[in-house]
């Protein structure tokens, strides 16, 4: 061997230890920033994965808030048509107990007068509210919306509630009281404990000026607790609708991750926390194995040098941390009652929870590869066609859509899902997450209410409401179609007289009885009936000329008159008698009248059946001129 050799085997083995040095520290190096990394995406894991908890639980507040709203609007409603006589109010008291034993989210609902006084409500507690902040609200500002307060405790028992209220006028259009509605802090803090977020985590909801609303675990020392000056509430970087940030927790001590969400609509805030140190254990667990086999691997690197090892350990680790996120993704999505699925660029199922089943009766299995909009009704597609492309074009990040879908067994439901963009590493979308939930009773629940604020709930014909918006649209149907539009008026004869005799049950029971015969008139699509107020009557008879509207008049009265319900001060035919009065037109020949002219005619009428010594009919002529010429007609 030679001397050049000789310094050549020399220097390999410090030439070999500089290589093994400079390799094991790069190892080293690129294990404590993947740590440091995967330690950031766990955090951020966490904070995507509370948001969507947040934006749903926030959800769940504002639909309870709705849902307590419809029912303030019929009741408001209610006092406005009816004013808030004790009929009227023993009628709502049946109302609202009902409603409070039907749907548990409500604590109770009351209706308090202008002075504060409680009316009646779904307990039975007696007191004055002109002193509190929702009434004094409503008292000074003559705005309809409704106005959710500051969480009180309820004097019915001591528990904290979060009140919804608006405002409902007299008939003069001044202040005539509160409709006030309320939501248990119990209710809202049990479905919080639904959620397995983390066992040292917890979900507040708070007012918008800080005051506690609701916690789990429904601690009872935090709620009405007031955090007003803790900077969630006071630093202008948190003050915008939803966010994350690090804190330690005012009220544990904890250090927390957290998530915040402001609800839009009302004046509430939504926190997931996790605690920071069950958030990173797992993590922290598996950093220090993972950074354990980093150093034995570098023991191996420099004992036998095998970079081919090193490479195949990196692609282990990276391989482990996508099973590992994988896993979270399916521990949350298969661990809701609400169904979770992953929708690719090609719109078909890639993954489905187990929740399909109960959502749209089919197993996940049966759905994957389908598909993802084939269920959805033919009308509402092309609404969530449209949104689904914006998505995948990157034009919208989430969206929330309510549409019909088919089911299994159980035909049409309707559904609810939000949906998320999810994209990949460099930015491009990739598809669609939507979490969908079943809300057909929901639905079921806002048409009953629709039909409700029509209906006359006394005799079940429409009330006045219900006939102003029908004689609209049939005073513009007859226009266009050039056709004949008639109205009967039937006023009950001394009906006041009848219910000093008879009393007022009796009196309900003949308005029953006359509303029978009315709607058994009501024969064809476009008729209605309806009751127009107290004892006087209307019904709607399209596309018909005086004769017809005559003949049915008379029919409705000789029936009347027939039903021989015994009337001893009605003197002249000692039973229960009606006065008719009719009208018909054309509206396309009476362009400068409107609605309020036919039932003028038909009112005009009617006095003038009474003036003749009642139980008759009269009409205002077979064509009536409802010009303001004619008015001495």
């Amino acid at each position: 061997m030679s001397a050049t050799q000789r310094a050549g085997w020399s220097r390999l083995p410090l030439r070999a230890a500089a290589f093994v040095a400079l390799t094991c520290a790069t190892i080293l190096g690129v294990s404590g920033w993947r740590e440091w990394a995967a330690r950031e995406a766990v955090l951020k894991g966490a904070e995507t994965e509370m948001a969507n908890v947040a934006r749903s639980q926030i959800q769940h507040a504002e639909d309870s808030l709705d849902l307590l709203d419809s029912g303030v609007v019929g009741v408001v409603s209610r006092l406005e048509m009816d004013g808030a006589g004790s009929a009227t109010i023993a009628k709502l008291r049946t109302l609202l107990d009902v409603r409070e034993k039907a749907i548990p989210r409500i604590h109770s609902l009351a209706i308090i007068d202008d002075q504060g006084n409680w009316l009646t409500s779904s307990g039975t507690v007696s007191s004055t509210f002109s002193d509190d902040a929702f009434f004094r609200h409503h008292q000074l500002s003559p705005k309809r919306e409704p106005h959710v307060g500051r969480p009180v405790k309820s004097l019915l028992d001591g528990e904290w509630v979060v009140t919804l209220s608006r405002r409902f006028n007299k008939p003069d259009g001044s202040f005539g009281g509160v409709v006030l509605a309320t939501i248990s802090s119990k209710y809202l803090s049990h479905f919080y404990e639904q959620f397995e977020i983390g066992r040292n985590s917890s979900v507040t909801l708070a007012h918008g000026d800080g005051l506690i609303v609701a916690r789990a675990p429904n601690d009872e020392e935090f709620v009405g607790h007031n955090v007003a000056d803790k900077p969630l509430f006071r630093e202008p970087s948190l003050q915008r609708p939803s966010g994350a940030y690090h804190f330690k927790s005012p009220l544990d001590g904890a250090e927390r991750v957290s998530v915040f969400n402001r609800s839009s609509r009302f004046p509430l805030l939504l926190l997931v926390t996790v605690d920071k140190d069950e958030l990173l254990a797992p993590w922290r667990a598996a950093a220090i194995s993972r950074m354990l086999y980093a150093v034995a691997l570098v023991m191996l690197i420099a004992i036998i040098g095998a970079v081919l090892v090193r490479q195949l350990q990196r692609g282990q680790r990276m391989a482990a941390a996508l099973v590992e996120k994988e896993a979270h993704f399916r521990l949350l999505a298969e661990g809701s009652s609400d169904m979770v699925t992953r929708i690719g660029l090609d719109e078909r199922l890639r993954y489905v929870s187990p929740s399909s089943v109960r959502i749209v009766g089919w197993r996940p299995n049966q759905l994957i590869g389908t598909p993802a909009l084939a269920g959805i009704n033919p009308e509402d597609l092309p609404d969530v066609q449209a949104i689904v492309d914006a998505m995948k074009r990157g034009e919208k990040e989430e969206a929330r859509l309510i549409y019909r879908n088919s089911h299994r067994q159980n035909g049409e439901i309707w559904l609810e899902s939000t949906m998320q963009v999810t994209r990949k590493d460099n930015g491009r979308v990739d598809g669609v997450v939507a979490i969908s939930r079943d809300i057909t009773e929901h639905k079921k629940l806002e048409t009953r209410l629709e039909t409700l604020a029509i209906e006359d709930s006394l005799t079940g014909l429409a009330n006045r409401r219900g006939f102003d918006e029908r004689l609209k649209e049939e005073w513009a149907r007859a226009y266009r179609d050039r056709s004949s539009l008639a109205l009967l008026m039937i006023d009950v004869d001394h009906f006041k007289a009848y219910n000093d005799e008879y009393g007022h049950p009796a009196g309900d029971a003949c308005l029953r009885l006359i509303a029978g015969i009315i709607a058994a008139e009501a024969q064809r699509a476009g008729d209605l009936a309806a009751r127009y107020g107290g004892e006087e009557f209307a019904i709607l008879l399209p596309n018909i000329d005086a004769a017809g509207c005559a003949l049915i008049g008379e029919r409705i009265r000789s029936a009347i008159h027939a039903a021989g319900l015994v009337h001893s001060t009605n003197l002249a035919a000692g039973c229960v008698t009606a006065s008719v009065g009719g009208a018909t037109c054309r509206p396309a020949l009476e362009r400068t009248a409107g609605v309020a002219s036919l039932v003028e005619a038909a009112d005009r009428a009617l006095y003038a059946a009474k003036d003749a010594g009642r139980d008759r009919l009269m009409m205002s002529g077979e064509v009536v001129n409802l010009l303001p010429k004619a008015s001495g007609q």
